[in-house]
């Protein structure tokens, strides 16, 4: 008995509908806006290649190594990466790379990008080395304990310097930051700055992936958000945040990496502008030394006159 191509179709269609269904029954996942949430029971998944997708747990933020290949493979592929793209916006990718990561995220020590060109790098995936080829030799993942991190924010008439730094600190552990990572914040009125260091605490109990925590935020204060709202992605940078009444915007965000071992960089890769303030400082030293022992010259020649002076004199009585 054959089945009419009209049920066919209907079937086909059906199937089509409970599957669209299923797929919107599913939440967006709340902090990774990048995850697709499908299926019953809803399992959410982060496309990190054209072949490669992983699960994602969205109660907690997805570690900063997939984060990067995610993003790397969204720019590489023409998938827009930015809240608010238009015609005149400028790709910032400085700073991202094609990171290969192991089974639970960690970054590996050696990166090379996809290229014949590698390096090593810290436990927050930041290049700790210069670059190399691709016998670079990378030994261990040094991890980086210390994060500051700086936030400027537009000028306000006044506000509450202690409620300023109270609201920053609830807004950092909202970032999964537990407190007793957070080792200090403070308030720099006149620059309109925010410092804020986090350190590695082997005493707290609740852990922290500080890496990715001070990745997703400096994401929202580039208005680049990970996380996802009932009305779509949020931004620090365009929402702000509220301190007793007063709106508080930012426009910059830095994050500065402090590692258990110093960087490995030769002097080859230092910037003109750093080789000259070196040099200056160089000669500053030198002639300082300079004039220190014409000084001391002068000094004892005068000593010897004015005691040969005196003899002459008592010679003379």
């Amino acid at each position: 008995m054959e089945i009419p191509v009209v049920c066919v179709l209907l079937a086909v269609v059906l199937v089509g509908v409970v599957v669209a269904q299923t797929d919107e029954a599913c939440a967006p996942c709340t902090t990774n806006r990048y995850a697709r949430c499908s299926g019953t029971p809803c399992q959410c998944t982060l496309k990190i290649s054209k072949s490669e997708a992983i699960p994602v747990n969205c109660s907690i933020m997805t570690r900063k190594c997939w984060m990067m290949k995610a993003e790397m493979y969204r720019i590489v592929n023409g998938v827009g990466t930015r809240r608010k793209p238009s015609e005149d916006a400028l790709l910032d990718t400085d700073g991202i790379y094609d990171p290969e990561c192991n089974d639970v995220g960690d970054f590996h020590a050696k990166q090379c990008n996809g290229t014949d060109v590698c390096w090593c790098v810290n436990s927050a995936g930041v290049r700790r080395t210069d670059k190399g080829d691709t016998d670079k030799k990378c030994d261990e993942l040094v991890k980086t304990f210390w994060f500051r991190i700086e936030l400027r924010h537009k000028p306000v008439d006044s506000i509450d310097e202690n409620k300023l730094i109270e609201k920053i600190t609830k807004v950092v552990e909202e970032y999964q930051v537990a407190k007793g990572y957070i080792e200090k914040v403070e308030y720099f009125k006149d620059d309109n700055t925010i410092i804020l260091d986090l350190k590695q605490n082997i005493t707290v109990q609740t852990p922290s992936d500080l890496a990715t925590s001070a990745y997703y935020l400096e994401k929202d204060i580039k208005d680049s958000s990970f996380y996802t709202t009932p009305a779509g992605s949020r931004s620090i940078k365009a929402d702000g945040i509220d301190v007793d009444g007063v709106k508080v915007t930012f426009t910059k965000a830095l994050v500065y990496y402090v590692d258990e071992r110093g960087p490995e960089f030769s002097m080859k890769q230092l910037t003109p502008g750093v080789i000259a303030v070196i040099v200056v400082v160089v000669l500053a030293i030198i002639a300082g030394l300079v004039v220190l022992v014409l000084s001391r010259k002068k000094m004892k020649s005068h000593m010897y006159q004015k005691a040969e002076g005196r003899e002459l004199d008592e010679m003379q009585k």
